[in-house]
């Protein structure tokens, strides 16, 4: 007698409160009671009624509940007698949102289930969801945290590479002595960069732990899949602090060039001055209101103090092209 094939379930959502799915060895979806079943998981979006009330008659502690519905979180993982508390962190590419204002992900795995919580969309969910949908789900709880970890750092590869090519303009842009826009763009990249770049060390971390813990659910594949995404982490976030240190020695130059510039006109503004100085000191003596200035009655006086002045100003210059101050 050979076994019936697994009742296949309907395809899952991005937008419900709870969502329950099953998986067989295949990671086929299984409608509940299924004798094929090998792994549950169950996906809650916090906050909301339902899945305050699935929580609440949940076997989880009140740590792990705290900890999944917390407020703020960063990238950890915890190991106890419970199960696995993972949390994580992807960029953000909802509409209209910023990428540094990074989603977190909560997961708990005790072998036979994985309990996740959302509060914001993160697409990296929503791929798999839709590969769940297209009969390409998880085949074991391991499979499911390692898919999700890979994704996360699918989704943040193009935004460190957009930044990497926006860096690069910027120093283009300085070699070029265009600094209009590149400070307000610079500053931009700097911002990106170090918020990202605060989830990522934590969530290699994180990744890092639930590779080296001794956990019978992860099989060897799993860990396997698991470092590739703690690498793929790594890199991410050295290339992240790559870009930080370019931004600041960007920002360094365009501060060298601002000063450069100031200097050349306050050294311009000591020339004119020093010429100009003893001319004034000059003309002032002769202009003040007293008797006894030389040639008041002379008609021809105002032109042999031009010619004066203009001597001392020719005297002046070639005496700083000698102390090769111009």
């Amino acid at each position: 007698m050979t076994d019936t094939a697994p009742t296949p379930a309907a395809a899952p959502a991005d937008d419900l409160p709870v969502q329950h799915m099953r998986f067989d060895a295949h990671g086929k979806m299984l409608e509940a009671n299924s004798p094929h079943q090998r792994f549950e998981w169950i996906h809650l979006k916090r906050g909301t009624p339902e899945a305050q009330a699935w929580l609440a008659d949940s076997s989880l502690s009140p740590f792990l509940v705290q900890a999944l519905t917390a407020e703020e979180t960063r990238p950890r993982c915890i190991v106890d007698d419970e199960g696995t508390l993972l949390i994580l962190r992807g960029v953000n590419l909802a509409a209209g949102a910023e990428p540094e204002d990074m989603v977190s992900i909560r997961l708990f795995c005790d072998g036979k289930r994985v309990v996740s919580v959302w509060r914001r969309p993160l697409l990296s969910m929503t791929d798999l969801l839709a590969a769940v949908g297209r009969g390409a789900g998880p085949v074991s709880p391991g499979d499911l945290i390692a898919k999700i970890a890979l994704r996360l750092a699918d989704r943040a590869e193009p935004i460190v590479a957009a930044l990497n090519d926006k860096v690069d303009d910027l120093e283009d842009a300085v070699l070029d002595e265009d600094t209009t826009a590149t400070r307000r763009d610079l500053a931009d990249v700097r911002r990106m960069s170090i918020l990202i770049r605060r989830f990522m060390f934590p969530q290699r971390d994180a990744l890092t732990t639930l590779e080296i813990e001794d956990l019978p659910w992860m099989t060897r594949p799993d860990r396997t899949r698991v470092r590739e995404a703690s690498e793929r982490t790594t890199r991410l976030a050295e290339e992240l602090e790559a870009i930080r240190d370019r931004a600041t020695v960007v920002h360094e130059q365009i501060m060298d060039m601002r000063a450069e510039t100031m200097n050349r006109s306050m050294y311009a503004l000591a020339i004119i001055t020093a010429i100009f100085l003893p001319l004034g000191l000059l003309t002032g003596l002769l202009g003040i209101n007293v008797g006894g200035i030389p040639g008041a009655s002379d008609p021809d006086a105002f032109w042999v103090v031009c010619a004066i002045l203009g001597a001392l100003v020719v005297g002046q210059v070639a005496l700083l092209r000698w102390l090769k101050v111009i």
